[in-house]
């Protein structure tokens, strides 16, 4: 069955047990890595064991840092960073570690025109080469979350990276939303996720649910907004999130609080019954 989690913002603990406590409160079967690389070996044996005697799926370390960051002092440190927390992914034995591809501008997420260019693009293929051929993982993989003003933005545009970078240990974190980003996609969103499932599928590591919704007026708006209160088909999602094995990770995410990602993973758990 898919396994679901979300956030704990707002929330403290200072053991292993104490975080569980948390989990289990929330009724997550999927986490997100409770530390970062600078944790000891022994820290990171009582995480791993906690999950494993509970059953649940550590589905995404996160790296979120810029590897294309136009100070090379900063890309190199960055990209070193990526590799800390890809080994961290690999030692946890996580589904995948998760970044964005990053971009040539201080902002690290920034919509950049260079984001498209010829010369950026060569560098995000050496630069995801550079972070996996630094660790040589086995078991996880390194992915790209997908954006809507930075390559992958589409299904297929992942389909090239997959292509371009060419190393077994590169593969998918699928962020539907983050691609549903003019009105053709919007009003068809089921069509579009089913194609990101059709085309993508084989690679998916991990998952984020969220929502969207379309403001009247001009120019056109797109906002996220938390699971059930825009247009997505989340038995949909979670039904073709089930064909994908019953390791794999589906997340609420950028909520304001842990009282809301108890509502959210409330409402997706609900739809995922719908889907048995």
């Amino acid at each position: 069955m898919v396994r679901i989690g979300g956030g704990i913002d707002g929330r403290t603990w200072n053991t292993p047990e104490e975080w569980l406590e948390i989990i289990k409160e929330m009724q997550y079967t999927a986490v997100v890595c409770p530390i970062d690389h600078t944790a000891d070996a022994d820290t990171r044996a009582a995480y791993k064991r906690i999950m494993a005697e509970n059953d649940l799926v550590l589905g995404e370390v996160g790296a979120w840092v810029n590897p294309l960051h136009p100070d090379d002092t900063v890309r190199k440190k960055n990209i070193a960073y990526c590799q800390k927390q890809l080994a961290l992914a690999e030692d946890m034995e996580a589904n995948c570690c998760v970044n964005i591809v990053g971009c040539p501008g201080e902002i690290w997420d920034g919509a950049y025109a260079e984001n498209y260019s010829a010369d950026t693009y060569a560098l995000i293929v050496d630069s995801i080469r550079e972070i996996i051929d630094g660790v040589d993982p086995g078991h996880t993989f390194y992915t790209a979350e997908p954006m809507p003003w930075m390559v992958p933005d589409s299904p297929e545009s992942y389909l090239k990276l997959l292509k371009d970078v060419d190393r077994e240990r590169f593969a998918v974190h699928l962020d539907y939303t983050n691609m549903i980003s003019d009105p053709r996609r919007y009003l068809h969103s089921s069509d579009f996720i089913r194609e990101c499932f059709r085309l993508l599928g084989p690679h998916i590591k991990s998952i984020h649910a969220k929502d969207v919704i379309m403001e009247s007026g001009l120019p056109c708006v797109i906002r996220e907004v938390m699971p059930g209160r825009g247009s997505i088909d989340f038995t949909l999602v979670l039904r073709l999130a089930g064909q994908l094995g019953d390791r794999m990770t589906v997340y609420s995410e950028h909520l304001q609080s842990w009282q809301e990602y108890r509502e959210s993973t409330g409402f997706l758990r609900k739809k995922l019954a719908e889907t048995l």
